[in-house]
């Protein structure tokens, strides 16, 4: 579920402009699919379907590992709870879907209305291919009376839709997302892992707003760096920037605060944010302990400053869903890190 998009070109173009960077940023693709197939086969969570996608079996370090354990299940905790309020009755839109499995291993995912996902298309492209060789993936998307239609960068299923798209063409999204048969009266979740970053910030701006005015009812959860300008977050911005990701919409991730202003400053109800520690926290203390069991860790410092340094936003239109939120039990009580 990684990033779509980077910055330059105006929102609005109906011609796809490529830009420099998305080379660069289509690779983070890879990177975090590759980093979760080695979480799940150590047993940090069940995936049957990763595996698909994802042939790569080398090792990451432990910190590694458990922050995607932390991201994975933020995210879900964040979904879960929207899903347990709508009954099923809603839409879910993942942006930059990268090879993301939550449609095809979630069972409650799997029974919404609708389920959108959009990332460039080179990224699409090979996410079709995979779901069209794969019988097992292709069966989660077939219902009985339903067919899948299938071109070389789009799927769209009784229930499911994949398509490829610049995040950056707000007329080519809309485009896409008639096709998807999207309804903008049903309440819709959208999620978003270190996608936004990647996006100008007027294009991102653009994007936010444009949202805000199109839903009625809806949540965004946004999994993304924060604290960007200590010596750490310099560090981190180096690596990427070696890498050719611009990160030109890095300006929002300077703290929770400018987080949070992002979604306020373009329409949006309200929004919240947390750093990694707070959602690492707020996950069973059972979960934690089995997973802290997995593998030692060789010192914690590291893998406290990476928590301090992502998060996770939630902002919401209207008023049905201002109360999600992430219950953190005492505060650094057992975060088995030190």
């Amino acid at each position: 579920m990684e990033p779509p998009s980077v910055g330059g070109g105006a929102a609005h173009n109906t011609t796809h402009k490529f830009h420099p960077c998305d080379e660069a940023v289509i690779a983070t693709n890879d990177d975090a699919s590759d980093c979760k197939r080695c979480a799940v086969r150590l047993g940090y969570w069940k995936d049957d379907y990763i595996g698909y996608f994802v042939r790569n079996q080398e090792r990451k370090a432990p910190e590694i590992n458990r922050g995607y354990f932390a991201r994975v299940k933020g995210v879900e905790m964040c979904v879960d709870k929207f899903l347990k309020k709508t009954g099923g009755n809603c839409q879910i839109i993942n942006l930059g879907c990268g090879f993301d499995t939550l449609y095809f291993r979630q069972d409650t995912a799997h029974q919404v209305k609708n389920f959108i996902e959009l990332d460039f298309p080179t990224v699409t492209a090979r996410k079709c291919y995979t779901i069209k060789r794969n019988k097992a993936l292709l069966a989660r998307i077939n219902a009985e009376d339903g067919e899948v239609r299938l071109s070389p960068t789009d799927l769209h299923g009784p229930n499911y839709h994949l398509m490829g798209v610049d995040l950056r063409n707000l007329d080519e999204v809309d485009s896409k997302l008639a096709q998807a048969e999207v309804d903008y009266t049903l309440p819709t979740i959208f999620l978003a892992e270190c996608v936004l970053v990647y996006i100008e910030a007027q294009n991102c701006h653009n994007l936010l707003k444009w949202i805000a005015q199109k839903f009625k009812s809806a949540v965004f959860v946004n999994y993304e760096q924060v604290n960007m300008n200590d010596r750490f977050g310099e560090v981190m911005l180096n690596n990427l920037r070696s890498r050719g990701c611009s990160l030109a919409g890095v300006e929002s991730c300077l703290s929770l605060e400018t987080q949070t202003n992002r979604f306020k400053d373009c329409g949006w109800s309200g929004a919240r944010a947390w750093d990694m520690v707070q959602v690492y926290e707020s996950i069973s203390a059972a979960e934690r302990q089995r997973i802290e069991r997995l593998e030692m860790l060789d010192e914690g410092e590291l893998l406290l400053q990476l928590f301090q340094h992502y998060c996770l936003a939630v902002a919401w239109l209207g008023v049905d869903f201002q109360d999600l939120d992430i219950t953190v039990e005492d505060l650094m009580s057992s975060l088995n890190i030190e």
